[in-house]
């Protein structure tokens, strides 16, 4: 049986430093994802008027996100 288990990150009133060392679209253009020097990955919602809102922050990494890459199915 596989199991989801969510994770939530919380902080103050400023969000993680977020150096951005690596970015890809989606191939739907609707999510933009980031790598980070810090190490963290980020994924943030584009709509179609071009407005980034952040979505997810991935944590785990302990080196630099220095490239991105899409999976295939």
């Amino acid at each position: 049986t596989m199991r989801t288990v969510l994770a939530v990150a919380v902080w103050g009133q400023r969000a993680p430093s977020h150096s951005i060392t690596a970015i890809m679209v989606t191939d739907d253009q609707h999510t933009v994802v980031t790598g980070s020097q810090e190490g963290q990955i980020c994924l943030w919602d584009l709509s179609s008027d071009l407005k980034i809102s952040s979505k997810e922050i991935l944590f785990g990494h302990t080196a630099s996100v220095t490239c991105l890459a899409k999976a295939r199915e």
